[in-house]
This record gives C-alpha cells, structure tokens and sequence, in this order.
C-alpha cells in the first residue's frame, strides 16, 4: 500500500560529452586525488573493487559512506551512497541510492551517462525524497561539468 509516493522522481539522470579519451575519463571518475577535485572536496577514500567501500567527505555536510557494486574499467562504476551523512550502509534497503556511470567512447570523445536511482525505496517522508533529488540533480549536474572540464585538462 504504497500509493504512488507523490510526484517523487525514483530516479536522475545526466549525460555529458567529454572531449577526452574514456580510459582518462575513466581515472577522473574513480581516482580519489581527482573526485576530491570535482566532487568530494573534502575527502575521499575509495576501494574501486567491488564490496570496496567508499567515502566522499563534505565540510559542510558530513561523510558519506558507500559500497562499490560493480567496477569494469572504462565502461561502468556502480556504487550504493548513503542518503544520510555520518552512518554505515546497512544492507537494508530504504539507507541508500545506486548511483552509476557508464562510459562509452564517441569519436574522439567519451559520452559519460549518471543514473541515480532508488529514491523513491529511500525510507523517508515524500517531501524529504523530493529534497534528495532536487539536490542530487543540482549536485550531479555541476560535478560532471567539473569532471568534463577536469577530464579535458589533465593528461596524467
């Protein structure tokens, strides 16, 4: 008897072309020298195996944990993130989003894809998942520009 949890989006998703090759594209994505970079400025801690744990650490807004669900080299990253800061993810659903990105090349380029998802299984109140996309869609959206325009830059 869920109903139909309200005008929730269950799930964001952002594309972007980055002019860079896809195994570059590939060590910005999981290194964690570069998602302290484009993403987590405060930390990073990342075990790019699957069953590694993650963690993006924000002044502001506390630790995120997370778990590295499947990890093929320039192709695909699919972690679970903690929707709250500071807590261990359970294995219980309800505690977490998957979040992916799928890379493909596209010319001299690489076309890098983000799906968060599961927002609408997140065992909070309606108006609390509606706040975790709008804030996911906004974050997502500003670090892959960061990561595009990183990726393009570096050459190491």
């Amino acid at each position: 008897m869920g109903g139909m949890g309200g005008m929730v989006a269950d799930r964001i998703e952002r594309e972007v072309y980055i002019q860079a090759p896809v195994d570059r594209v590939w060590r910005v994505l999981t290194t964690p020298e570069h998602i302290r970079v484009w993403y987590a400025f405060e930390g990073c801690e990342i075990d790019p195996r699957p069953g590694g744990t993650l963690r993006f650490r924000w002044d502001e807004q506390g630790e995120f944990h997370g778990r590295v669900e499947k990890a093929v080299p320039d192709a695909l990253f699919r972690f679970r993130l903690a929707s709250e800061p500071d807590r261990a993810l359970g294995a219980e659903p309800g505690d977490s989003t998957l979040v992916e990105f799928a890379l493909s090349a596209e010319g001299p380029g690489t076309r890098l894809r983000l799906t968060e998802s599961g927002i609408q299984e997140l065992a909070v109140p309606d108006a609390a998942k509606a706040k975790h996309a709008e804030y996911a869609a906004a974050t997502w959206s500003t670090a892959l520009e960061e990561l595009a325009a990183l990726a393009a830059a570096s050459h190491n």
